[in-house]
């Protein structure tokens, strides 16, 4: 009886196990129906939003490069890491991993996943190069992606640094031209519809929605040739004499293009310091200094200019000082008794220099050197520049004009000075600074008359001949120039203790006096031992202005040896 109950028994529980089968079978045909036909669209939507993403494509920024095409600054391909906090694994041995390889601490990371948790974004670190791009990759560590970018590199490193600038991680301008061309340089990303996996990497572009655009080139007026030059120059000329800093500007007075400009200290912009102690300042246009005896040149084309001087008059200098007031101009410890303006200039007598400015109208000289450009901007453009300062019109005091006739009460910066010296060599014109290369004639404005402007080059090419500036010669080339040392002032004033006293050393110059082509100007603020002009700066300005007239084929105009 046992035995067939139970076979009784177990065809109705096979028959129970059918029915539950089909049952089952229905609902799963019943679920795919639902599925594909009634909630077809709201799948393939949210399946799009899984694998189906819209991308920005970066664009290339726009290279710099100097007037003969070598790049001064481009951009290239980079990768960066992000993270989905959601997806990452927060299992330590993975976090110390990726940790390790990318130099992050464990903490910082634990920290970014806390910070960002319910974002789906946010970069561990930017720019690394290809190979540990490559090395990430093969981790494949759930939540960590590469994205691609650009990264801006300088292959002059600090030799141009000031000019060029830089930009940020996200490659916009900050300093320099960089900066100033900022608009002109970046590009404009374009956007693209990709497949990616259930990595995020991308499979496959769907669609171009937009095309990345590319920025525009940047041409400047340097020239690398005589950057590097001068950089090296200055370098060493700070380091030789231990000074505080330094700054070269070289012009082309016929067409104001700067073909060099280069400061100490300077950085390198591809691995910049954290902390900013002056090195990042361009100071040949944000700092100023009282020229000193750079100044008088301008303030003899003054007295030219008024017609009452001329090259060859007698100017009395004797005792070597004299009386303004109750101060005391001198030009001790040397009395140059009776001199021709020439020789004033070429002697660099303060006495001389005062003595014809006083008797002219106070306006006189003020009106000439705001002409010139003292007390504003040049036209460069570049960012953070100083307008310098000059004496306003109602403190035209004696001893004010006085000093100011041999560089004091007025403050400039390298360039401001180059530029002045420009139209001394281009007939009394001047062209506007720029840093951009000139594909057509410049309009320049007219100074000072050209018989002033040519007397003046051949008083200033004395002065390199046979007075102060004697260590500005080239072999084979006519220089005019003009020596300059000036006291620093402090927050008392000047110190004229020779143990305290701190000086700036000048020297700025002009070659081939028959065909003037560059103007060059050397500025040492601070240097230790020596401090004059002359012994200090000039020999900076002849092995720059040397290399510079070889390196752009300029003809020698001085057959003597």
């Amino acid at each position: 009886m046992k035995d067939n109950n139970n076979i009784q028994f177990f065809p109705v529980r096979f028959r129970l196990v059918i029915i539950g089968l089909i049952i089952l079978v229905c609902l799963l045909i019943a679920r795919m129906v639902y599925l594909t036909v009634f909630e077809r669209g709201f799948l393939l939507s949210q399946g799009d939003a899984r694998s189906m993403r819209v991308i920005n494509v970066p664009a290339y920024r726009g290279m710099i490069v100097d007037r003969n095409g070598e790049p001064l600054a481009i951009s290239t391909p980079v990768n960066s890491v992000w993270i989905n906090p959601q997806d990452f694994p927060t299992a330590y041995k993975k976090v110390y991993r990726i940790s390790r390889l990318l130099g992050i601490s464990v903490k910082r990371i634990y920290l970014l996943l806390k910070r960002h948790a319910k974002q789906e974004f946010v970069y561990l670190k930017r720019s690394i190069d290809p190979n540990l791009a490559q090395a990430v990759q093969k981790l494949s560590i759930p939540g960590v992606y590469l994205e691609r970018e650009y990264k801006r590199y300088y292959p002059t490193s600090e030799v141009a640094a000031h000019v060029v600038g830089f930009t940020n991680i996200d490659d916009q301008g900050q300093e320099g031209l960089e900066l100033v061309y900022n608009n002109w340089l970046q590009g404009i990303p374009g956007k693209e519809k990709v497949l990616k996996d259930r990595y995020r990497h991308v499979v496959a572009v769907l669609a171009d929605i937009s095309n990345a655009k590319s920025g525009h080139n940047l041409k400047l007026s340097l020239d690398s040739r005589i950057q590097f030059l001068a950089y090296r120059t200055l370098k060493q000329t700070v380091k030789k004499f231990h000074a505080e800093s330094g700054s070269v500007v070289v012009l082309n007075p016929k067409t104001g293009e700067i073909l060099a400009m280069v400061n100490q200290p300077s950085y390198n912009p591809n691995n910049r310091p954290t902390k900013d102690y002056g090195q990042f300042r361009n100071r040949a246009v944000t700092d100023t200094f009282e020229p000193g005896s750079t100044m008088k040149a301008f303030s003899i084309a003054s007295a030219l200019d008024s017609g009452k001087y001329q090259a060859n008059t007698k100017i009395d200098t004797n005792p070597g000082w004299f009386m303004v007031g109750h101060n005391e101009v001198t030009d001790s410890p040397i009395n140059h008794g009776i001199i021709t303006v020439t020789q004033a200039l070429q002697k660099s007598s303060n006495v001389a220099v005062a003595k014809m400015t006083l008797s002219l109208p106070p306006e006189h000289l003020i009106n000439l050197l705001r002409r010139v450009g003292f007390g504003e901007r040049t036209r460069s453009g570049f960012p953070g520049e100083s307008s310098g300062y000059l004496i306003d019109h109602d403190v035209w005091r004696p001893f004010v004009l006085a000093t100011l006739a041999f560089g004091y009460g007025v403050s400039v910066t390298p360039l401001q000075l180059t530029q002045a010296y420009s139209l001394i060599a281009n007939d009394g014109l001047q062209c506007p600074a720029t840093f951009l290369k000139q594909n057509k004639p410049p309009v320049c404005q007219r100074i000072i008359d050209k018989k002033v402007a040519n007397d003046m080059l051949h008083m200033l090419e004395a002065v390199v001949q046979g007075g102060t500036g004697t260590r500005a010669r080239i072999k084979g080339y006519r220089v005019a120039g003009k020596t300059g040392t000036a006291y620093i002032a402090g927050k008392k004033g000047y110190n004229k203790k020779r143990s305290m006293a701190r000086y700036t050393s000048s020297f700025v110059g002009i070659a081939p006096v028959s065909n003037p082509q560059l103007v060059v100007s050397v500025i040492i603020r601070d240097p230790k031992g020596q401090h004059y002009g002359a012994i200090v700066a000039a020999p900076a300005f002849e092995k720059i202005m040397g290399g510079a007239l070889r390196a752009l084929n300029i003809a020698p105009d001085r057959m003597e040896v």
